[in-house]
């Protein structure tokens, strides 16, 4: 082995622990970052000739070491839409490449993923982490809650006001007493919406004609105006439905279809009583008093936008000042075989390569992809005492290569003396 193939080894060396050491001070430096995955150091030795007899000089490369796979800790956030997966996976997210004149993205076609969850709203309504990035999402039909998993589109949240739903149906359970006075009305009120939102009252009068007495007298008036339907129920003899003016089959429903004009032009509502036959609606059981146990109906009045919240299964849901919620898009989490052969980008986001394998969509939980934390981020994965540690070898080696050359730089000096 000649002098100056020691002096390259060394030179190889220095360079092999300038990249580790640059490995580690990058690593420090991200120690607070949300979502980065630390970079490791691997050494390899290359030969230039191994022999029993002989052993030429060799040189050490230093390779990166991806650490993707590492959980980082989860750590809870301030900020409600900030996300922390919980196992494998990432965020499917998409950069910009500049605005419209309206001011709204244009969105590059490049696939990007990342870790970095800490999502909030700008003010485009878009859903966009500290490094930029905007949150993809699968989209959710408003009208059938269907979830599209072949389109895959930036998660941009709308402030409209959720438009009101009127009454369609109205479910009355109530006991009416057997021994009830004859002629005595038994009131239920009930609050139901018309087409434009306005809120309207409907009341149900029940009159025994004689007591006891089968059938009963319902009468259905809105807003105290005289009543606009009428109609007689028979009873069975143990207490249930038998009958609604005189027609009703057994394990059907036992309905009646109301047309009240409230407002915006008459409005078809359908009184539910229960089931022909059955105890689950009203019925006529022994007893002087009127037992109401449950009205409900279908109508929501208006409401306008208040927050955004994304729960565990990874639905993003508006919510509304009238208590209603609405899907708007399904988060899902993409995994690769290989993770750790993804390339890395600004903003510790990563592009897939051939290497990584293909990129799997699944829902989180599902097909291996890991679990999502709500209100929480992942922290990065560097471990600060074990950077500082691999910081003191690195040091050490270099200072050790450096030597060598500085040693091997003596020694040829001396062979340059002993011919001068």
């Amino acid at each position: 082995m000649s002098l100056f193939g020691a002096m390259d080894t060394a030179v190889s060396g220095l360079s092999a622990q300038s990249s580790a050491i640059t490995n580690i001070s990058n690593n420090v430096a991200n120690a607070q970052t949300v979502g980065y995955k630390s970079v490791g150091t691997a050494f390899v030795d290359y030969l230039t000739v191994s022999t029993p007899t002989e052993n030429g000089p060799d040189s050490v490369v230093a390779n990166p070491e991806y650490n993707n796979t590492v959980q980082g800790t989860i750590t809870q956030s301030t900020d409600p839409l900030a996300l922390a997966i919980n196992g494998a996976g990432f965020f499917a997210v998409a950069e910009s490449d500049g605005t419209t004149t309206s001011g709204q993205p244009v969105f590059s076609q490049q696939p990007y993923y990342t870790r970095a969850g800490d999502f909030t709203m700008n003010a485009n309504g878009y859903l966009v982490n500290s490094a930029g990035e905007y949150l993809e999402a699968w989209p959710v039909d408003s009208t059938t809650g269907a979830v599209n998993e072949t389109a895959l589109a930036p998660v941009q949240v709308s402030q409209t006001a959720f438009a009101p739903i009127p009454t369609a149906n109205v479910t009355l359970a109530a006991n009416l007493p057997l021994n009830a006075p004859a002629g005595t009305p038994m009131a239920t009120q009930i609050t139901v919406y018309d087409a434009a939102g306005a809120t309207h009252t409907l009341t149900f009068n029940w009159t025994q004609p004689s007591s006891p007495g089968n059938p009963w007298t319902l009468s259905v008036s809105a807003d105290g105006n005289p009543p606009f339907a009428t109609a007689t129920v028979g009873f069975n003899s143990n207490g249930t439905i038998a009958s609604i003016n005189g027609a009703g089959t057994a394990g059907q429903p036992a309905n009646l279809t109301l047309t009240p004009n409230l407002g915006t032009g008459p409005q078809p509502i359908t009184l539910n009583l229960g089931t022909f036959g059955q105890s689950n609606g009203v019925t006529q059981f022994a007893g002087t008093s009127y037992n109401l146990v449950s009205v409900t109906q279908d109508g929501v009045p208006p409401g306008s936008f208040t927050s955004v919240s994304i729960n565990t299964a990874g639905q993003i849901i508006t919510n509304y000042s009238n208590g209603q919620t609405r899907v708007i898009a399904q988060i899902p989490l993409v995994t690769f075989n290989n993770p750790n052969a993804l390339q890395r980008q600004n903003g510790q986001a990563y592009l897939d390569t051939a290497q990584a394998g293909a990129a799997k969509f699944s829902n989180p939980n599902a097909n291996g992809a890991g679990g999502l934390v709500t209100g929480a981020v992942e922290s990065s994965n560097v471990d600060i005492a074990t950077e500082f540690t691999n910081l003191i070898i690195a040091q050490q080696a270099y200072s050790a290569n450096a030597k060598t050359i500085t040693a091997t730089d003596s020694l040829m000096q001396t062979t340059i003396n002993l011919i001068q």
